[in-house]
């Protein structure tokens, strides 16, 4: 088998192992701050995960709202948040808009990031009608 066959079976599921590979580093970061008894190692630690938490989720804008914890700025961390809901761009503007993959802005207006379709309805968004 060429390298370039292997890379073209490996290509499509890198989404999910990098998915995957997200979900068992941060419980085990998680897990080693826990075990820290040192006030000064306790202090660190959570600037460590901050920012690993933060990567995942897209930027919080007043206007929305929709939990920080429920955005996401790829497809791949949506789906695995979902589970079985459709993944949806939500418009974080005031016209409190989201777009399905079928949409020509899916992924693509400037303030937005990739929920749940039924937390964004349950937070007043409403489907965009292009």
């Amino acid at each position: 088998m060429s390298i370039m066959s292997i890379f073209r079976l490996i290509t499509p599921a890198l989404p999910a192992i990098f998915v995957a590979g997200a979900l068992i580093a941060v419980p085990a970061a998680h897990a080693s701050s826990k075990k820290s008894t040192t006030s000064a190692t306790t202090t660190s630690a959570p600037a460590t995960t901050t920012p690993a938490t933060t990567a995942t989720t897209a930027p919080k804008t007043s206007s929305s709202k929709l939990p920080a914890n429920e955005e996401f700025t790829s497809v791949a961390l949506a789906q695995a948040h979902c589970s079985g809901d459709t993944v949806v761009w939500s418009t974080l503007s005031k016209s409190k808009s989201f777009h399905v993959s079928t949409s020509k802005y899916y992924g693509k207006t400037k303030h937005g990031a990739y929920v749940c379709e039924k937390d964004a309805l349950s937070a007043g968004f409403h489907a965009s009608k292009s």
